[in-house]
């Protein structure tokens, strides 16, 4: 009876060891990947396809712009100093593009590090956890959200294929380890099922944080 009780101690004592090295490895991976990216949040005013198609429209334009401003930046800490310059412009150009399709929606700009879900941005993966971002609030901002990568440009997927740019995933890589860049490109099973465990304890830490 003593020898099971030691025997239960010890697979408890076991899971929880197993439990903080997983939290830790989890916490560690997530950070160093959201200190390489920087990302876009745009939220519709309301879940009507009006409202959707319009949120879609000012993505658009401001991916547009930041295109025509960034194409030369090479880090993270480049294209928020960007952002930071134009933010202005920015917010004119998602009211143009509203004023334009007949709506008089106000908008709201801000960047600071928000929760994000996980996002597949063609054969990228990126986990839950809080990133740095350029978030626009149309409205009420109460409908469906968009989101995508602007440091990496992840943002522009050949959505007919569902490729990547290889510059762009060339940055990515650049800027990770190799385990951390095998993690969110999925390379083999084994490197699936440690982003199915990074994936689930952010998820927890990220509804831990909410409540």
């Amino acid at each position: 009876m003593r020898f099971f009780k030691c025997f239960i101690i010890l697979i408890i004592l076991f899971l929880c060891y197993t439990s903080i090295c997983a939290f830790s490895y989890a916490s560690s991976v997530s950070s160093d990947i959201a200190d390489s990216v920087f990302r876009l949040h745009i939220i519709a005013n309301s879940d009507s396809s009006e409202d959707q198609k319009l949120k879609l429209l000012v993505r658009d334009e401001v991916l547009k712009y930041m295109k025509e401003i960034s194409s030369n930046a090479s880090s993270k800490e480049e294209i928020i100093s960007i952002m930071n310059e134009h933010i202005d412009d920015f917010k004119d150009i998602a009211i143009s593009t509203i004023i334009n399709e007949g709506y008089n929606y106000d908008v709201n700009l801000s960047i600071g590090n928000f929760d994000f879900p996980t996002k597949t941005y063609g054969d990228i993966s990126l986990p839950a956890g809080k990133y740095d971002a350029l978030r626009i609030e149309i409205g009420d901002a109460k409908g469906q959200n968009w989101w995508c990568v602007m440091f990496p440009t992840l943002c522009f997927v050949d959505v007919s294929s569902g490729e990547l740019d290889e510059d762009s995933k060339n940055v990515l890589e650049s800027s990770l380890t190799d385990e951390e860049f095998d993690l969110v490109s999925h390379e083999n099973l084994g490197v699936n099922f440690k982003f199915k465990i990074l994936e689930l304890f952010q998820n927890i830490k990220v509804s831990l944080a909410n409540m």
